[in-house]
């Protein structure tokens, strides 16, 4: 389950309502009772529906849930209800359609990349990188981890990861990372590569995890049954360019981990926001 801060509730309230609502002023019915109900336009996984909620409810509404994150839920199935106050209403029903259907879609794409790749390897992964659209993390990885997935790196604090542009900037990069797995013993050391040379030299080292940028399936394939002869136990990532098209080679592969960002861009769920007199 994704934290979900008040502050950030907050920011997306602000985004859309900086001062009033001049159209339901202006038209008088901001006192009118009304009901709300959201449903999706077609069958999927739907997401973000926790953070509607909770934006509803900044605003003093009671909002009730009718499908949680992860549902799958058919065309036209209600998934969240909330009666109120017209103007309460319109303060807050776009902002909350907005991050159900760009959730639900991430959701969706996430699950296709898992279904995927989990027919031929069951025990695979799918990991959701941190390159997702700047500041959209919080509805990115709400949608992700609805979807199957699991969360790869939240930030830079959270795992260690080692890239060519850290190798490029000393001298001795084994000198180097094996300073990093004495500083860290506690963690697990993550090295990225692009060329099962590479991967063996830092498996050999004693890296935890090989990270493999760009590897052909066939590459990747051979790689891991070399790389489970030589160091048992490293668990093996595919990067770069994984997709819901090739989840299912790679994981075929050998992989233990998809690594992608594929799932974040993409066409958004249609949520429909329906309005009736209450």
């Amino acid at each position: 389950m994704i934290r979900i801060s008040q502050a950030f509730i907050d920011s997306l309230l602000e985004s859309d309502w900086q001062l009033h609502d001049p159209t339901t002023e202006g038209m008088g019915i901001g006192d009118e009772p009304a009901i709300l109900t959201a449903w999706p336009k077609a069958d999927g996984v739907v997401a973000g529906v926790e953070i509607a909620a909770r934006l509803f409810e900044a605003v003093g509404l009671k909002p009730e849930r009718l499908a949680r994150d992860g549902d799958v839920v058919a065309k036209g199935m209600p998934i969240l209800r909330v009666a109120g106050r017209a103007e309460a209403l319109h303060v807050v029903y776009k902002e909350a359609q907005c991050v159900m259907e760009y959730a639900s879609g991430i959701a969706r794409r996430t699950r296709q990349m898992c279904e995927a790749a989990q027919a031929v390897n069951p025990k695979v992964q799918v990991a959701g990188t941190r390159k997702h659209f700047p500041g959209a993390k919080t509805i990115s990885l709400c949608g992700f981890l609805a979807g199957g997935g699991i969360v790869h790196r939240a930030g830079l604090s959270d795992s260690i990861l080692v890239f060519d542009q850290h190798r490029d900037l000393t001298s001795d990069p084994e000198a180097a990372v094996k300073r990093l797995i004495q500083a860290e013993p506690e963690r697990k050391i993550a090295v990225e590569v692009d060329s099962p040379e590479d991967g063996l030299k830092w498996a050999k080292m004693g890296v935890h995890i090989i990270q493999c940028e760009r590897f052909t399936p066939e590459v990747m394939k051979a790689f891991s049954e070399q790389l489970h002869e030589v160091a048992p136990g490293t668990i093996i990532n595919a990067a770069g360019g994984v997709n819901a098209e090739n989840a299912a080679v790679y994981a075929e592969a050998g992989v233990d981990v998809l690594v992608t960002s594929w799932p974040y861009f993409g066409k958004p769920a249609d949520i429909k926001m329906q309005f009736t007199r209450g």
